[in-house]
């Protein structure tokens, strides 16, 4: 299972893999294998494909997975940059602990963006996030049975968002929200954080707003109409450089060992 080659041009894609293994191949040679907790920071740019699929290694049980996908934009400056991913492993992911008056647990996970003194790994270099000025963050939160923890203010203007994924519920100041449903915060206030009587798991996503026209249409974002006829144009041209594998639908072995291989060949691995 997965999804074989497809394209993508003028945004990044964010995959936070909490559970389960990922195969990664994409147009420039480039392949990777990664999960339990890694992060592919994927700049499409002017243009890339790419296939994600979901390797099936244990024969005689299921193969779970559990992953979130970020589609995160690009201004208009940064909309045709080269092609770029970073591997953010696991390792390499702070956490941020507190406890309330109670001894009950909220821990922070950051993915991108600044908690207190703590710091996410850096974004790829061409993102909206790599400015500290557009306050990005992409935090996942785990909240002990009624646990309390109150949410930091941020800078005014902020989009800013919360999505209860797991649990039953939680009060978010005095507004109640049930799990599977998304709460939108001024980002310009702190906000008590309530847990109800499950554990709890939140996302929360951060980002000054570009501030720019925004035309999408399937696996391209853009600035005009005109700019996405041109990208599909683009890509039935040039299939965005290729597709260098025997199969749409790659995957790499039965090792469960992750990796990141570069297109130039460079292998890396967690630390």
């Amino acid at each position: 299972p997965g999804f074989p080659a497809h394209p993508h041009r003028g945004f990044e894609t964010v995959t936070v893999v909490r559970k389960g293994l990922l195969d990664h191949s994409d147009s420039l040679g480039a392949a990777a294998r990664y999960g339990e907790g890694d992060v592919q920071w994927l700049t499409a740019g002017s243009g890339i494909q790419h296939a994600e699929m979901f390797p099936l290694l244990n024969a005689r049980a299921d193969n779970p997975l559990e992953l979130f996908q970020i589609w995160l934009n690009l201004p208009r400056s940064k909309k045709l940059v080269a092609p770029h991913f970073s591997m953010l492993w696991a390792g390499s992911i702070p956490n941020v602990q507190h406890r309330d008056l109670h001894g009950r647990l909220t821990d922070v996970s950051l993915r991108a963006g600044s908690l207190g003194s703590v710091h996410a790994p850096p974004p790829a270099p061409n993102s909206w996030a790599a400015s500290n000025d557009n306050e990005v963050a992409i935090w996942t939160i785990r909240m002990a049975p009624k646990a309390q923890w109150t949410l930091p203010l941020a800078a005014r203007g902020l989009s800013r968002s919360l999505y209860l994924f797991r649990g039953a519920s939680i009060l978010a100041g005095d507004q109640a929200v049930r799990v599977g449903h998304v709460l939108g915060l001024n980002s310009g206030m702190p906000l008590l954080l309530e847990n109800g009587d499950l554990e709890a798991e939140l996302l929360l996503l951060q980002g000054r707003p570009i501030g720019e026209p925004l035309a999408r249409r399937g696996p391209f974002v853009m600035n005009t109409e005109l700019e996405i006829r041109q990208a599909y144009s683009d890509f039935r041209e040039t299939q965005f450089g290729g597709w260098p594998w025997p199969s749409s639908d790659p995957v790499h072995g039965a090792g469960v060992e992750r990796f990141a291989k570069r297109p130039d060949g460079t292998v890396e691995r967690p630390g």
